[in-house]
């Protein structure tokens, strides 16, 4: 697994992650004010919130066959 050129430049300017961030701290605050209120957390919002920061951990993630380099 490679990672896009200069992903630590880059990783923090990407609108995708950033969403994705975003995304993932709505699930991590819903999860908390549902552990406050009923004790129990909802394992959907759990699951919405992991895959939130796996799409922004993807998003540096080369792919060749998109970029060029690949040998299509």
């Amino acid at each position: 697994m490679e990672l896009i050129e200069d992903w630590k430049k880059q990783f923090p300017k990407l609108w995708s992650v950033r969403f994705s961030f975003l995304a993932a701290l709505a699930s991590a605050a819903e999860v908390s004010f549902n552990m406050y209120s009923t004790g129990t957390a909802p394992k959907l919002v759990i699951a919405a919130g992991l895959g939130s920061l796996c799409a922004a951990f993807a998003r540096i993630v080369s792919q060749p066959s998109v970029t060029g380099n690949g040998d299509q």
